[in-house]
């Protein structure tokens, strides 16, 4: 190996070195300064409760608050962030996840259950300070998203939904923006009305688990960032087209494992081509994911070719120690009664969905799920 080589390989290494580095100093000053802001929120909550006249009292002492922090620190200490701040510790303190990891703080000092979650627990004195240091350390390792992602969550009212964003925002790396589109787009709502109680809960404290095919399934899929109008003026192939220009999007709307392997990939056969539109493969299932496009109302026969695909791709393509391959079929409309009897009892391989070029409102999102 050249010198010049070795150069190179150590300045890479270095860079990747820093770039982790940065990255941990910018998380842990994040996590840092939301705690801080929780802290924030606690003594004005406690601040107010010693008033009489809470309401009133309560607006004084943000107002003189925020004019004294304001002259001491600048900017970011207006009364509305004061009162995000008052709202984030009311929601968080009560969160039933930071309760079950206090749980773990408290176990660990044998504090008696009945005061779980109380972060004002009275302990004796000779531990005060290494119960105090150990909680504070949990309460920043436990604020893992920016300041700017809370302030957003805080706007979920149901804790089990914004318990869900909260997980896949850390889990996935999602920006705020990319974390707002995927709340307008309902995704939890989408996931969620396909499980049963016992599923809901899990995707409040695990997020989405993907363990079987229908677990990566969404219906419908929403696909506003491709640009296109809602009415069928497009062909197929300008579809194709454009989830190929927006393939990062659409990947993300796919949701966790999935990679990109072909478009309009031919297999061929008793002398004639076919062509598959898409094909992915979902590295969590170790699954082939082929996917068909279609404009307007899903038919039969649409289904029937997704199926040969599918065999195709189990006989032909799929390694040992991969799982079957799956199969979508994207369409603008379909009947539940034309899948139901077009497809076998026992299917866990073919799957249609609805898609919307356009975002529609969550309430319309619903209906439209619910059909």
């Amino acid at each position: 190996m050249s010198k010049e080589l070795q150069n190179k390989e150590l300045f890479q290494q270095v860079v990747v070195l820093l770039q982790n580095a940065q990255q941990q100093v910018l998380r842990t000053v994040n996590s840092t300064m939301t705690y801080t802001y929780f802290e924030i929120g606690r003594m004005i909550v406690e601040e107010e409760q010693n008033g009489k006249e809470r309401a009133e009292y309560g607006k004084q002492i943000l107002k003189g608050l925020s004019q004294q922090l304001t002259n001491e620190f600048g900017k970011g200490f207006s009364v509305i962030n004061l009162e995000n701040m008052r709202k984030f510790f009311l929601i968080y303190s009560n969160s039933s996840s930071l309760m079950r990891i206090l749980d773990i703080v408290n176990a660990s000092f044998q504090i008696p259950q009945s005061v779980t979650g109380n972060l004002d627990i009275k302990i004796p004195q000779s531990l005060t300070g290494e119960f105090e240091t150990q909680k504070t350390q949990t309460l920043i390792s436990f604020f893992k998203l920016t300041w700017t992602h809370y302030t957003f969550l805080m706007r979920i009212d149901d804790e089990k939904e914004r318990s869900f964003y909260e997980i896949e925002s850390e889990k996935h790396n999602w920006s705020v923006r990319e974390l707002k589109r995927q709340y307008d787009s309902a995704l939890y709502a989408r996931l969620a009305l396909s499980r049963d109680k016992e599923g809901v809960l899990k995707l409040s404290e695990e997020g989405q688990i993907i363990e079987k095919p229908k677990d990566i399934i969404k219906d419908p899929y929403i696909l506003e960032f491709l640009g296109l109008p809602e009415l069928n003026n497009y062909s197929e192939s300008e579809l194709e087209q454009e989830i190929i220009n927006k393939l990062e999007h659409f990947l993300l709307e796919l949701g966790e494992g999935f990679a990109f392997v072909a478009r309009q990939k031919r297999i061929t056969f008793d002398d004639k081509h076919f062509y598959i539109d898409l094909v992915f493969y979902n590295r969590v299932l170790k699954s082939f994911v082929l996917i068909d496009l279609k404009i307007g109302e899903l038919k039969h026969q649409d289904l029937g070719q997704m199926q040969m695909y599918v065999n195709y791709y189990d006989r032909e393509m799929r390694l040992e120690g991969e799982n079957k391959t799956i199969g979508i079929v994207l369409c603008q409309n379909k009947s539940d009664l034309v899948v139901e009897y077009t497809l076998p009892d026992n299917n866990e391989q073919i799957f249609a969905s609805k898609y919307k070029t356009i975002l529609p409102s969550k309430e319309d999102l619903i209906k439209l799920i619910k059909g």
